[in-house]
């Protein structure tokens, strides 16, 4: 796992200093600080900051082919790289060292750009062949591995950072204004658009290239629903699915370095602990973190039941509210863009405990998505069969609901009568939104100014888009397939990556290997979902495994009290930063209205969701947009400073 940067002059007479590709490297070096590599050739740079994990002392990078012609900057693991380098020394390669990286450099020379199509793992690299001049970028099927890119009229920039990105001062940080309005919508952000116009994020199953100043995209990998095993008998996929998930937890084993496992005390990450305990030789570690009070679900207890299971060295901690709140600036700092996600402050800290004892984590995310995890699922393929049944009655019927709704006060009862009667598209936006949020329910809150500025495609208009090519499928695999496109990889698998990446830590998904996605994508829909029993084959193909306490639990996963916090011990300081000069001068939202949001979140603990949006808006601004160049580069003005601050944790072992 590493940081990966790189610049390429649209003059080919420019030339690339190597203080320019070390200042890019800079603002991401705790991503790889076990050693440093630049890479000039004319006009083209890259830059590769590494964390050891595989053939630590023979895989420096960037790193070259035989004739030093192509070279690679890479971030990620191959788990296929032994095969592959098998095939292509029978070819003729000659290789250096053990890491899967050179494995990646051959498979282009012999493959080209379809050399992703023959990698499993996860990935974002960037070749550059010096014989055409050209470069080659890909990122993997999923989104595990950020890409984001810049394109000005001087030069290509790339990196797996945005930070990396805007610490040339030639890149500009003007806010794409749209881009906030769908956050709004979201609670993060959808597709390849940050909030700055400049910089993109490369969307997952694609590669990139840039020759002769020409940018060209293309997609490589979607998922795809079939019917290839709706006729088998449950029992035989759930034998099927215990085979494969064996096989992929033991190619994620794959390191040369401690390794542990990230304990949520839920279904998805117990059986991955079950199965990297059998397939390691030695005694597994894993982590969990918790949170004191009354009002909090306590992950720890399950989560201690399943290591004692399988016998781990185990390692608990728990945060406070002060804890989360001076972790807020280095939160937005790390995550980037604004995104509503509490539990990612949670990741930061328990990836913290790990780095003291392993390098490398594996973690159950991706079993919901793969698997039809959330309640929502069953609930809206409940309210499909009612909607069935009123027929043209539905809409009406919706609308009742929906103002009994906010006559008692029940966002529950709002939500179902906001979908009764309408299309997927207008009501799904992901997971983490709320048809019926404060957001999306009254434009009071926001500027005229900020309206008619971000109004360009609505949410349900991107929904639908999204939505056009499975619009024909089973409703759950629908909302699959949309969760697995945007709230997956535009928010989980930032906050898996940042977070992890933040303590030099290495988080691995082995529910996210693409071809366990493409097994579940496989299944018909009670195989995932039946009544309201979610994760079906999930949970039978480990049965005999898990804790009775694990498998029966209702889900969490790491349930950060930040509501509470919210409009407790915090509400004073939250009040005070989004009720400054300095937030309601920025011209989005109108003051009073933030004021009575805020009283009404203090009053009834709803609406957290909205106010933490409005906060970590307000604090990225602060860190990404008032904040000087400069201050993203090294030398006086002291990048450290911009650095989170040690945050005592209390942890026990």
């Amino acid at each position: 796992m590493c940081g990966i940067a790189g610049k390429i002059c649209s003059d080919p007479t420019a030339r690339i200093g190597r203080s320019e590709i070390e200042a890019m490297l800079a603002p991401i070096a705790y991503r790889g600080p076990d050693s440093r590599g630049v890479f000039l050739d004319r006009q083209a740079g890259l830059g590769h900051c590494r964390l050891a994990i595989v053939d630590v002392d023979g895989g420096p990078q960037p790193m070259p082919n035989e004739d030093r012609r192509v070279w690679i900057v890479f971030n990620g693991e191959i788990y296929n790289h032994a095969e592959l380098r098998e095939e292509l020394a029978a070819r003729g390669h000659g290789f250096r060292s053990r890491s899967d990286t050179e494995v990646i450099v051959h498979l282009y020379e012999e493959y080209g750009d379809d050399c992703v199509r023959h990698l499993t793992g996860m990935f974002a690299f960037a070749i550059w062949d010096m014989g055409r001049q050209r470069l080659f970028a890909a990122r993997d099927r999923v989104g595990i591995k950020p890409f984001y890119y810049c394109r000005t009229p001087q030069a290509f920039y790339f990196a797996s950072e945005l930070k990396a990105i805007i610490a040339d001062p030639a890149v500009s940080r003007e806010i794409d204004v749209p881009a906030l309005g769908q956050f709004f919508s979201f609670y993060f952000l959808p597709g390849s658009e940050t909030l700055f116009k400049s910089v993109h994020r490369l969307a997952p199953g694609h590669t990139l290239s840039v020759e002769r100043g020409e940018v060209s995209i293309r997609r490589y990998w979607d998922l795809r629903f079939t019917r290839e095993r709706w006729g088998r008998p449950f029992e035989s996929t759930v034998e099927e699915l215990q085979g494969l998930l064996d096989a992929t937890v033991r190619s994620h084993l794959m390191a040369d370095v401690p390794l542990g496992v990230l304990l949520s005390g839920g279904v998805d990450s117990s059986a991955i602990l079950s199965l990297a305990a059998r397939g390691s030789a030695g005694r597994m570690s894993t982590f969990t973190v918790g949170f004191d009070g009354e009002e909090v679900v306590d992950e720890r207890p399950y989560a201690r039941a399943a290591a004692r299971q399988f016998g781990t060295d185990h390692h608990e901690l728990s945060i406070t509210a002060e804890d989360f709140w001076n972790f807020l600036p280095a939160y937005v700092w790390h995550m980037e863009e604004p995104v509503c996600e509490p539990p990612a402050v949670a990741l930061y800290f328990v990836s913290r405990l790990a780095r003291s004892s392993v390098k490398v984590l594996l973690s159950g995310e991706g079993g919901d998505e793969a698997f039809g995890g959330y309640p929502n699922y069953p609930n809206l393929m409940r309210l499909e069969r009612i909607q069935a049944g009123l027929g043209p009655l539905a809409r009406p019927a919706g609308a009742i609901v929906q103002r009994a709704g906010g006559l008692f006060g029940s966002e529950r009862l709002r939500r179902y009568g906001a979908a009764l009667g309408r299309k997927l598209a207008d009501h799904y936006y992901s997971r983490s939104s709320s048809p019926s949020g404060y957001f999306n329910r009254t434009a009071a809150l926001f500027t005229r100014e900020f309206v008619e500025s971000a109004a360009s495609i609505s949410a349900q208009a991107r929904m639908a888009e999204l939505l056009e090519p499975v619009r024909d499928l089973p409703l759950l695999d629908q909302m699959l397939y949309a969760d697995t496109a945007t709230w997956l990889p535009d928010d989980l698998l930032i906050k898996a990556d940042k977070m992890t990446m933040a303590n030099s830590v290495e988080l691995r998904v082995p529910l996210l290997d693409h071809r366990v996605l493409e097994f579940a994508a496989s299944l018909p829909a009670d195989h995932k979902v039946r009544g309201r029993e979610t994760k079906r084959v999930l949970k039978a193909a480990f049965a005999k495994l898990l804790p009775p306490k694990v498998l029966s639990r209702k889900k969490a996963g790491f349930p950060v009290p930040y509501q509470a916090w919210l409009r407790g011990p915090l509400a004073k300081r939250v009040g005070d930063t989004l009720l400054s000069d300095r937030a309601t001068g920025r011209g989005y939202f109108n003051r009073r209205q933030v004021e009575r949001l805020l009283q009404r979140q203090r009053r009834t603990g709803g609406f957290s969701k909205e106010v933490f949006s409005l906060l970590v808006t307000e604090l990225w601004h602060q860190r990404f947009v008032d904040l000087p160049p400069d201050r993203f580069r090294p030398g006086t003005a002291a990048l450290e400073s911009l650095l989170p601050p040690a945050v005592p944790v209390a942890a026990s072992a």
